[in-house]
């Protein structure tokens, strides 16, 4: 049996990187367990449920976004600042087969979220939002980037994995030849994700701003 040290961090390292080989489906208890050389009871000792593991892996995954991107926008404009961080958020998901599904949903288990959360919320705040304002920026922003990538991870083959296991994007084309706008987005829905993404959140950003923004910046 092995002699580490059995803790929630070390199960939670574990499960992310077991996730990429099995995906959300086939990540279990039981399989830690084994990747650690342990006994599967040994783990309820730090988890009672698949639940609460999810909740451990998301808040070690904000743990590392955190120690990336935390000051990375200290003295951008506001809508600079949110795109940085959506596109940091994005890729840290994407680091990790069903990384958006584990990641949303849950319930961090420590207040590492307080620190990024407050300081994004003040530079909206300092750019004009009120403080609701601010909340409802900032949750819009995170909800359009936690959709997307669900939907890319669903639709795109998992980190690592060979980059041409998407669709068959000719196949669907030609199923749909009496429907030519819907074959025309093909490409546009499932190869070109990042140029997608990255006007999607511009028209969320620019939105944001046209509604929920309070005023000009302050002098």
């Amino acid at each position: 049996m092995a002699t580490t040290k059995l803790d929630r961090k070390l199960v939670a390292e574990t499960a992310l990187r077991l996730l990429n080989e099995v995906g959300l489906e086939g990540l279990t208890l039981r399989l830690i367990a084994k990747e650690l050389d342990v006994k599967a009871p040994a783990l309820y000792w730090h988890f009672k449920n698949k639940q609460a593991l999810l909740d451990e892996m998301a808040t070690e995954m904000l743990r590392r976004m955190t120690a990336d991107f935390m000051g990375h926008t200290d003295g951008l404009a506001w809508d600079e600042a949110l795109v940085l961080a959506m596109r940091g958020l994005r890729a840290h998901l994407l680091r990790h087969r069903d990384g958006a599904k584990v990641y949303s949903g849950t319930h961090f288990t420590d207040l590492s979220y307080a620190a990024p959360m407050e300081a994004h919320l003040r530079t909206l705040v300092d750019g004009g939002f009120t403080p609701a304002g601010a909340a409802r920026a900032w949750f819009t922003a995170y909800g359009y980037t936690i959709g997307y990538v669900i939907e890319e991870q669903s639709m795109g083959p998992a980190p690592d994995a060979d980059p041409d296991g998407g669709y068959d994007l000719a196949a669907r084309a030609e199923r749909l030849a009496a429907y030519p706008l819907a074959a025309q987005s093909g490409p546009v829905i499932f190869a070109q994700t990042e140029e997608s993404f990255e006007q999607g959140l511009r028209a969320v950003v620019t939105g944001i701003g046209a509604v929920l923004r309070a005023g000009p910046d302050p002098a």
